[in-house]
């Protein structure tokens, strides 16, 4: 007898609840109601379109129609969002939430199974009061990813403190291997991975934000937090790390570079998420890669491991379609819709019955997830009207990084006056 797959159950399971939930509201004899369904994430576009097909054939009420192109500001100011969205959860996406444009889903069974530690990765950004207006369904770690055989063939063990790194790099270095490889020329490739990395290992970053908000337009060199004060120090070992043991033509190459230098083994450590694992198997599927937190101290217990929302769901308040959105909703969660998703895209399960992790090149991150010791990216903190990333790569390029910061710091002032 053949073997029923993870998402085949899903959809007798969900054919099941439908049929005992025929009449969904809005239902008319004039055909299905129409549910629109947002997902920001390309990569996922082909898991969720057989999904949707999935569904719809599972019964006669409701239609799902992807969308992947529509502007969600403009929906929300015409009063016209989509009834369902699903995407990466950050500071602009939180804006909806803390006006009371998302509706409350905290009556839904899917609200209790999200581990509480996971939740809280959603409240950093914003909040409403008395909702929960926002499911985490996907969590992606990150962190340092290395050749475990360029690792072993030079008789390393993997670094838990500043100082143990230090000795890797220059034992690799000694050993005519390049540490790293860096690519400075995307921006992005320096906040996601140097800046975060470095200051979310020995600052903690929820609370350096929530105090750096609490300042607002007095932002500067005496308020009680700022960049150039509080993040300089871990800038300062980021510059150290970029100014010695990265590869010499780092500032001409970019993220494709990056992930088809690393598949040839030019380098030892790659600052990737893991979003970078299927472009290098494209060159490399044999290689054997793993990944750890990059360690800032020397106190191991300060590692964490950087996160972020993946994909987060949420049901907007001026949907015309709340409850069959909401049955959709549901399916989504199932354990067997969710595992699948989260073992193809290499994330994080985020409720209390996930499957846990298997894949070696992820598995290393496992205890500090478990442990919640893990924060969300600095970089995504800060506003995008702020270019952040251009900063930094303007330090790593060479620029004064106090000053750099500081200028950080009069941008956000001037963010808060004008908010």
């Amino acid at each position: 007898m053949p073997q029923i797959s993870r998402r085949t159950k899903a959809f007798l399971a969900i054919t099941t609840v439908v049929a005992a939930t025929a009449s969904i509201a809005g239902c008319s004899a004039g055909g299905p109601e129409t549910v629109r369904f947002h997902l920001s994430k390309p990569e996922a576009i082909p898991y969720f379109r057989e999904l949707i097909a999935e569904y719809n054939a599972s019964q006669d009420d409701v239609e799902v129609v992807l969308d992947t192109s529509s502007n969600l500001q403009a929906g929300f100011l015409r009063g016209n969002p989509p009834d369902i969205g699903m995407l990466n959860y950050n500071m602009e996406m939180a804006r909806f939430m803390e006006r009371g444009a998302l509706s409350d889903l905290s009556d839904m069974p899917e609200a209790d199974r999200i581990l509480p530690g996971v939740q809280e990765l959603v409240d950093q950004y914003a909040t409403y009061p008395g909702r929960t207006s926002v499911l985490p369904y996907s969590v992606m770690a990150a962190s340092v990813i290395y050749n475990t055989q360029i690792f072993e063939d030079n008789g390393l063990e993997v670094p838990e403190t500043w100082d143990e790194l230090i000795e890797v790099c220059e034992t690799l270095e000694a050993n005519g291997i390049t540490p790293f490889y860096a690519t400075f020329k995307d921006p992005w490739t320096i906040g996601q991975g140097w800046f975060d990395y470095t200051v979310g290992g020995s600052v903690p970053v929820s609370d350096f934000f929530d105090e750096l908000n609490a300042e607002g337009t007095a932002v500067g060199p005496d308020s009680s937090v700022s960049f150039q004060r509080d993040i300089l120090p871990p800038v300062e070992r980021m510059v150290e790390l970029t100014d010695n043991y990265v590869n010499d033509d780092a500032e001409s190459r970019g993220y494709g570079d990056g992930n088809l230098a690393f598949a040839q083994g030019k380098a030892a450590m790659y600052l990737q998420g893991p979003w970078a694992f299927g472009e290098i198997a494209k060159t490399s599927p044999d290689l054997e890669l793993g990944t750890f937190p990059l360690p800032m101290t020397d106190d191991p217990a300060d590692n964490k491991v950087r996160v972020n929302l993946d994909l987060a769901a949420w049901i907007p308040e001026a949907s015309r379609h709340k409850e069959a959105a909401r049955e959709f909703l549901s399916y989504l969660f199932q354990p067997e819709v969710m595992d699948e998703y989260n073992a193809a895209q290499l994330g994080y399960g985020t409720t209390t019955d996930a499957a846990p992790v298997t894949d070696p090149r992820i598995v290393g991150m496992k205890e500090y997830f478990d442990d919640a010791r893990f924060y969300q990216g600095p970089s995504k903190a800060i506003p995008q009207t702020i270019p952040s990333d251009n900063y930094f790569q303007a330090i790593v390029g060479g620029s004064d990084a106090e000053r750099t910061l500081a200028v950080i710091d009069a941008d956000w002032a001037r963010l808060a006056l004008r908010q």
